[in-house]
């Protein structure tokens, strides 16, 4: 039996396969599909219009316009951070929690929006869910800059929270739809840095706004920001999910010919019905997938800290080291520079180590020959975490900076191990998945900084860093080999899991 991209899926004859992130449903064996006049699928392993053939400049460009629209929700995450306690005192705000709570409130709507847009793009395609979602965030993101009562900046930031939330669940699914497993690695790099490199630039823009003009230029700013990538998203974005341009296929066929009972091999359902069902399949991953309830578990933590990182700093930069606003806002550089680093040494690395681990596997692709960048992401992030940690106030501002550096060139090789091995064991349901780690990931990106004050008053930055840093040792360092040798064990256990 063939899905609509043409990969092979094993099951039983006879046995209803229900695929509602692909689209066909089949009752019979692959034999009667293809006997089947009325079945529209791809005419060919090479045929044109299958994403994963499109011409390689065509597949980069949608890549790098999916990752504006993941960059600049991230942008407008962070960015209020160093403007942070001029918003407190604008709105009344007079309590730690209030104060963090404008910050990560954005990130809690992370949690909700990917279990709706995650599905929802495998069953309406990947650019309208993009769009929309974009025109929802800036709607409430400019209205945050117009907010008079602290009441409605936190509505307003949850709310313009699910739309941006958008692009993080949809983006690795895009990834999957376009590039084979041998070119997913950069692909998924660059997918990457937009979420690490998004908090980075906000919070840098944000310290001059908030030294030279005012909070409220802090949204406003982001809102034409996301104005411009609609306009390129408009023009530039191209639909990749093969189980709506299958249908696009069939409607266009069925005009031509005026062949109504042609079809895709999609079970005919009611609307709420399909959303129903695929709206409770990144719950069902999460809690029976054990490759999904683990990654997200360390993604999760290691995004906490690194949220924690981003609402800690202005205090660093100005209490500790006597910096004003605008200058303490440069020092988010060394996150950047720590993350392009990582980056260029994945992209060059990443995709060369799956292929020579491929060769020695008989020429057989596996999820864990991710498990490298994994397990030395994992190293070198808990490295940053205890040089970062024990440097604040011990030593010049530079090593703070040079151990936040060393810290996101782990965390980015991390996630990007992380995400990738979890699109290639789920590749069919990559969206899902991906939506699934991402509601644990933001729930921990919205508790991190509103405890992060609490634990630095009783810890110290120095003991409270290390504890962090002591807690990505146990699970981080430990997690990689176990992958390596019974991830292929629990795939083979899973309905979901790819092969």
């Amino acid at each position: 039996m063939k899905n609509i991209s043409g990969q092979h899926l094993s099951a039983p004859d006879n046995e209803k396969v229900v695929d509602l992130e692909a689209g066909p449903t089949t009752t019979s064996s692959e034999s009667s599909l293809d006997r089947d006049p009325n079945f529209v699928t791809w005419d060919a392993p090479k045929d044109p219009e299958n994403p994963k053939n499109w011409p390689k400049g065509l597949r980069w460009r949608n890549t790098w316009v999916i990752s504006l629209f993941v960059f600049i929700s991230p942008v407008s995450s962070s960015m209020v951070a160093p403007a942070m306690n001029d918003l407190a005192k604008s709105l009344g705000m007079r309590t730690d929690i209030e104060i963090y709570l404008s910050l990560s409130i954005f990130i809690l709507a992370y949690a909700i929006g990917p279990i709706f847009f995650g599905p929802a793009s495998e069953l309406y395609g990947r650019v309208r869910l993009l769009q929309i979602s974009n025109v929802w965030y800036l709607a409430w993101n400019l209205g945050c800059g117009f907010a008079t009562t602290k009441g409605q900046l936190f509505a307003f930031r949850f709310l313009a929270g699910i739309g941006g939330s958008a692009p993080l669940a949809i983006g690795g699914g895009a990834i999957s739809d376009m590039w084979t497993a041998e070119e997913r690695g950069k692909a998924m790099g660059v997918y990457t840095l937009g979420p690490l490199l998004g908090p980075v630039v906000g919070p840098i823009a944000g310290g001059f706004m908030a030294e030279y003009s005012t909070w409220r230029w802090v949204f406003w700013s982001t809102s034409a920001a996301a104005v411009a990538v609609q306009v390129v998203g408009f023009f530039w974005l191209q639909e990749c999910h093969p189980g709506t341009l299958l249908r696009k296929r069939r409607d266009r066929l069925a005009k031509e010919t005026g062949n109504l009972n042609l079809h895709t091999g999609e079970k005919v359902e009611t609307l709420g019905y399909k959303l129903l069902h695929a709206f409770e399949r990144p719950v069902k991953m999460f809690a029976t997938q054990p490759i999904v309830f683990c990654m997200a578990i360390y993604m999760a933590y290691l995004f906490g800290i690194t949220y924690l990182m981003f609402a800690t700093f202005p205090n660093i930069w100005t209490v500790v080291y006597h910096e004003s606003s605008g200058i303490g806002g440069l020092n988010y550089l060394s996150i950047a520079i720590g993350s392009f680093i990582g980056l260029f040494f994945n992209l060059k690395l990443v995709d060369r180590i799956y292929k020579v681990l491929k060769a020695r596997n008989n020429d057989i692709g596996m999820p864990e020959f991710r498990m490298p960048s994994l397990a030395v992401g994992s190293v070198i992030s808990t490295i940053g975490l205890f040089w970062y940690g024990w440097s604040i106030g011990n030593a010049h501002w530079i090593m703070p900076n040079i151990g936040a550096a060393i810290f996101s060139m782990g965390i980015i090789s991390c996630l990007q191990g992380m995400q990738t091995y979890i699109v290639d064991s789920y590749q069919t349901y990559a969206a899902s998945a991906m939506a699934a780690c991402a509601v644990l990931r933001s729930l921990c990106g919205f508790g991190f900084p509103l405890f992060a004050p609490y634990m630095y008053n009783s810890l110290g930055y120095n003991w409270g860093t290390s504890l962090l840093a002591f807690i990505t040792m146990a699970i981080g360092w430990g997690a990689p080999f176990a992958f390596w040798y019974f991830g292929p064990r629990l795939r083979a256990m899973s309905r979901y899991a790819q092969g």
